[in-house]
């Protein structure tokens, strides 16, 4: 008789968060529920992008089990900042790993046990429930953590060379070493992880898009978008990696245009700095982030997707965001480091528009080009749902994830 495999993923994101890295991990852990692998996960009370724990969980004792779809969760409720600083969110990081680590104990049999990082802390979890359970661990990046506090406003200069950060990183380079496979989202972050863990053996295994789930073609007129307007929209993390001084630039540069709306869907960090910065803005609307059943239709009623990120934020990430933007068959207007992933994606699809600089008058150009030229716009939204459907599509990115699971466990 042919025996279950036994599949324990650690990461603090998880469903019912249905955005970024919980919307990922819960997808894949009911993708090998299904593929008649046994799956348990270790992880956190649901906070994000709120940063604020779920209403739903706030009364749930600090150590709380469930059964969600047939998968047994075990989670610790971890300290939320209501402003996450720096130092605030160490401590998020460190209580997280303290109670993840009793629930380590809570685990009767692995396999293999999978880390998602962030945080880079599921790692050391991994090593020991691995090491207990005589498993194999793999280790998957969706962010480099530390490289993103390291580059972002959080941090002033000269903490960014201190002893702290060199440790952090020399801790870093020692968990991801202890790995028997390590796998990451993209080309960039591939060459990264290489370079972190000396070991060229590492595994790309991008995330997806459900294209079956952002369908124009079914979608109906969203109710935040149902204006006459040229709708230009934001969906995601209000937070640090984006350019928003930028955005604030780019609404004032477009407000004299009466055709042109620009609507921001999200939560985040910096949600409530932006909603006073816009108050006199008659051309901004900002509303609190919708159900993942809401969105084919909310992404696919817009006329332009947009995403202005810091320019001198190195690109260790591939924002999910962007998959679902163009699965919407919409086109996307997107800014950034010269040396992104996603300016290549961009340029290889024909999408949109990727600016390296903050040229104000070239994005306004680009916008403005698009609200005069309907067919130039449905162009572009056509180039990036079929690329999307040919390189990132849900059903042959997780067939990749099995491949993997079954060549560690032969």
């Amino acid at each position: 008789m042919h025996l279950k495999k036994k599949l324990t993923i650690i990461g603090i994101n998880y469903y019912p968060e249905d955005t970024a890295i919980g919307l990922y991990t819960s997808q894949l852990a009911e993708y090998f529920n299904d593929e008649n692998i046994e799956v348990s996960i270790l992880t956190g009370f649901p906070y994000y992008p709120s940063w604020e724990i779920n209403e739903i969980y706030k009364n749930k004792s600090w150590f709380y089990q469930e059964n969600i779809n047939g998968i047994q969760v075990f989670r610790y409720k971890q300290y939320v900042p209501k402003t996450p600083t720096f130092f605030k969110r160490i401590i998020h990081l460190l209580d997280f790993t303290f109670g993840t680590f009793i629930n380590l104990f809570k685990i009767k049999e692995a396999d293999v046990v999978l880390c998602i990082v962030p945080f880079t802390s599921t790692i050391f979890l991994g090593k020991i429930l691995s090491k207990l359970k005589k498993a194999k661990l793999w280790v998957h990046i969706q962010d480099f953590e530390f490289d993103a506090a390291s580059d972002s406003d959080l941090i002033e200069k000269k903490a960014k060379t201190s002893v702290f950060f060199k440790t952090l990183f020399w801790i870093e380079e020692k968990l991801l070493k202890t790995a028997d496979i390590r796998s990451t989202i993209s080309l960039s972050m591939l060459r990264k992880l290489e370079s972190k863990s000396f070991d060229k053996r590492s595994v790309l295994l991008p995330n997806w898009v459900d294209v079956d789930n952002i369908n124009p073609e079914q979608a109906k007129t969203h109710r935040y978008l149902n204006s006459k307007a040229f709708k230009i929209l934001y969906s995601g993390n209000i937070g640090e990696k984006q350019d928003w001084n930028f955005f604030l630039e780019f609404a004032k540069s477009v407000r004299l245009n009466l055709n042109i709306e620009i609507i921001i869907i999200g939560d985040g960090s910096k949600r409530a700095w932006l909603e006073k910065k816009i108050i006199d803005f008659n051309n901004v609307v900002l509303h609190s982030p919708v159900a993942y059943n809401e969105l084919s239709d909310l992404l696919c009623s817009a006329d332009l997707h947009i995403l202005f990120q810091k320019v001198d934020v190195i690109d260790t990430v591939m924002p999910s965001k962007i998959l679902a933007m163009m699965a919407s068959q919409k086109p996307s207007l997107i800014t950034g480091s010269l040396n992104s992933e996603v300016a290549t994606i961009i340029e290889k699809s024909k999408s949109g528009a990727y600016f390296y600089s903050k040229d104000l008058s070239k994005v306004t150009e680009f916008v403005e080009s698009l609200e005069k030229d309907k067919i130039l716009g449905k162009e572009y939204g056509i180039n990036a749902r079929k690329y999307v459907s040919e390189h990132f599509s849900k059903v042959e990115v997780l067939k990749q994830f099995k491949e993997t699971i079954v060549k560690l466990t032969a």
